[in-house]
């Protein structure tokens, strides 16, 4: 497993996370811990949860896990706040009074008294950025966090945080955590120039594009059975009858398919590592329902594309971006840039 800064910080995470949002809800406790050891034996060392998976539940199988694992102490711990997780207008947002709830309670489920990575879930339009940082900066002076950072941030969010931030000699954001797949690229026209300029790094989620990057659906034969799309057609972005009739969906899996055929490997490890190989990516987010989805995800560590293959995912997955004013010249080579790997 290789390992790299976690943003610009001194800490050392591994190129692949775990995500446990399944936990408590598609994997029950005993799973969920199976998962959990597998991980670690492979020497992965972030976990990533929020308060509001399976309603707490996700933190509280964590917790109980680390209570008993022997890998516990070697463990990077993120999780997130910023949703609802009761009723009444104060139990959400970003406001000081929800975050010192909503860290308190997770610290409590996750029985430990300091967390390593504390996000902010999405952003608040409401609470001024200047009353959230200084809420994480007290939260680092006092011990309960030791860095923070961002989820599904836009980059003038990223850009103003990390600016108030700098300005105030606050402690900066370390991470950002946003979709990013072969399937949903369009973060690299702002949001991964902002992140790179703000030295924060990438933990993105859903790399493999909701399943659809697995090879596992067929260009029109609606999905059946045990999947997350088989369940539910209509799942948010991930949507059936939407991906599948763009022809781009299937030029990119196409692509996909034959690197993975030609490699030996699997087209969810060929995914993963295109991800993994972009610029500003820290630590990929892995999800899994089974202990054999995960070993399968996880083969992505020892797998390394070459610049032809990391060249021929990019252009079948180009995200086509607006003339303006992302087709002037100098966009344009940014864009290639981005596309050529770590």
């Amino acid at each position: 497993m290789e390992y790299r800064n976690l943003g610009s910080s001194g800490a050392s995470v591994s190129a692949y996370a775990l995500g446990t949002m399944t936990f408590g809800a598609e994997a029950d406790e005993a799973t969920s811990h199976a998962i959990l050891d597998d991980y670690a034996d492979a020497g992965g060392n972030l976990i990533d949860t929020a308060d509001v998976y399976t309603a707490g539940a996700s933190e509280e199988i964590i917790g109980r896990w680390l209570a008993k694992s022997p890998s516990a102490s070697g463990m990077i711990l993120a999780t997130k706040g910023r949703f609802p997780m009761g009723k009444g207008p104060n139990d959400l947002g970003l406001s000081r009074r929800h975050l010192r709830l909503a860290l308190d309670a997770s610290l409590k489920r996750l029985n430990v008294d300091h967390i390593d990575l504390y996000q902010m879930h999405s952003w608040d339009p409401l609470t001024p950025l200047e009353e959230t940082l200084g809420f994480l900066h007290d939260a680092v002076s006092a011990g309960k966090i030791s860095y923070y950072g961002f989820s599904n941030y836009t980059g003038w969010q990223l850009t103003k945080a990390a600016g108030i931030a700098k300005a105030r000699g606050w402690d900066l954001p370390a991470t950002l955590q946003p979709q990013y797949s072969l399937l949903v690229r369009g973060i690299e026209a702002e949001i991964v120039p902002a992140a790179l300029d703000a030295g924060m790094g990438l933990l993105p989620w859903s790399p493999l594009g909701g399943g659809w990057l697995t090879g596992k659906y067929k260009r029109d034969t609606a999905p059946k059975g045990a999947t997350r799309l088989g369940e539910n057609p209509e799942r948010g972005m991930e949507a059936w009858e939407k991906r599948n009739a763009q022809e781009r969906t299937w030029a990119i899996i196409d692509v996909v398919l034959g690197i993975a055929e030609a490699r030996g490997v699997s087209a969810s490890q060929v995914a993963l590592a295109w991800v993994a190989q972009q610029p500003a990516v820290t630590s990929v987010i892995l999800g899994a329902r089974t202990r054999e989805q995960l070993e399968d995800n996880l083969g992505a560590a020892a797998l390394t594309l070459s610049s032809d293959e990391v060249e021929r995912l990019s252009q079948a997955s180009a995200p086509g971006l607006a003339d303006y004013p992302y087709g002037t010249p100098g966009v344009e080579q940014r864009s290639r840039s981005i596309d050529g790997g770590r």
